[in-house]
């Protein structure tokens, strides 16, 4: 993140305090930004969603399901590019409220980068490790932030995100593993090099606002309570971040200018960053790569052929 190239424009929606902690801190909550009657449209199209995951057996392109996934009882870890999904979430990510608030933390020239939906679902959803996530969409420079929406209050027992302050301003660690594996954590060791015990856990009433940047350290714990934690997620960045490696969860959205104007210089930072895979037949499943599942090569031949209409629309 780069406050001397954003602070000259004021900010639309922030304070001036909430965007200098954001800078300071690598993250920043803000609670019940988004109006109610928007947040009752996406509970009502995800539950839409959930209801045609109902058909489907195994995690494809469009839907992470946990291994007890099944029609009478869905469990889904996410539902990937939302915004390919129906016209609503794309209408969240460019017109509402969260493309300003990337405004506020950017520059006034937005470009989109991808979306997804985590559910956590009740009653045992998943661990995410601890991570960061640039290193699985490498740009031009350090900033793309995700800004996650929550669609219901959530608590402490609902692994809501956690974040380690000013983490963003630390190594960006290799989430390869010994055997050169990617994984997409950080491993046991380098975090002993981490102050995991100054996490805080971002919670809040419907409508709340997570938003960190790419470099910062997060993370959630299971979900142990018996209430889901869906929570939308947009990724933007300054329109001069250019991608290094395919999106993983490419959409003809992709690169789409929310706020502002395309420019074709890039800004470039020289901090290295070890990149993922190349992602150009589609993307896994965060979920199985920290939970170490495998998928089967009719499953990854439906991922590609999925991958390859969504970014087509």
């Amino acid at each position: 993140m780069y406050p001397e190239r954003v602070q000259d424009h004021a900010p639309k929606i922030l304070t001036q305090m909430q965007r200098d902690f954001y800078f300071e801190n690598g993250y920043v909550m803000l609670e019940s930004v988004v109006p109610m009657e928007t947040i009752e449209r996406l509970r009502a199209l995800t539950d839409a969603m959930v209801d045609r995951s109902r058909s489907v057996v195994t995690s494809d392109a469009i839907f992470d399901l946990e291994p007890a996934h099944n029609a009478d009882t869905p469990r889904l870890r996410r539902l990937s590019s939302p915004v390919a999904q129906d016209p609503l979430y794309w209408e969240f990510a460019s017109e509402s409220v969260i493309a300003d608030i990337a405004a506020d933390l950017v520059g006034p020239n937005v470009k989109f980068h991808h979306s997804k939906l985590n559910f956590k679902w009740a009653e045992g959803g998943e661990e995410v490790k601890w991570h960061q996530d640039i290193q699985s969409w490498a740009h031009t420079n350090y900033s793309p932030l995700t800004i996650g929406t929550y669609l219901y209050d959530v608590g402490p027992e609902q692994g809501p995100l956690g974040v380690i302050p000013g983490s963003h301003k630390g190594p960006l660690f290799s989430q390869y593993n010994d055997k050169d594996q990617w994984t997409g954590d950080i491993t046991d060791r380098d975090l002993e090099t981490v102050a995991l015990d100054t996490a805080e856990y971002l919670m809040g009433p419907a409508g709340s606002v997570t938003v960190h940047n790419c470099c910062t350290i997060h993370g959630s714990k299971p979900n142990l309570s018996d209430r889901g934690r869906p929570l939308l997620l947009n990724v933007y960045s300054a329109a001069d971040a250019f991608t290094y490696m395919p999106n993983p969860l490419n959409t003809e959205f992709a690169g789409a200018i929310v706020r502002g104007n395309a420019v074709r210089e890039a800004f470039i930072d020289p901090r290295p960053c070890v990149m993922s895979p190349d992602w150009s037949k589609g993307y896994t499943s965060l979920f199985a790569l920290q939970q170490k599942e495998e998928w089967g090569e009719d499953q990854m031949d439906r991922v590609e052929r999925q991958h390859r209409e969504t970014v087509s629309g």
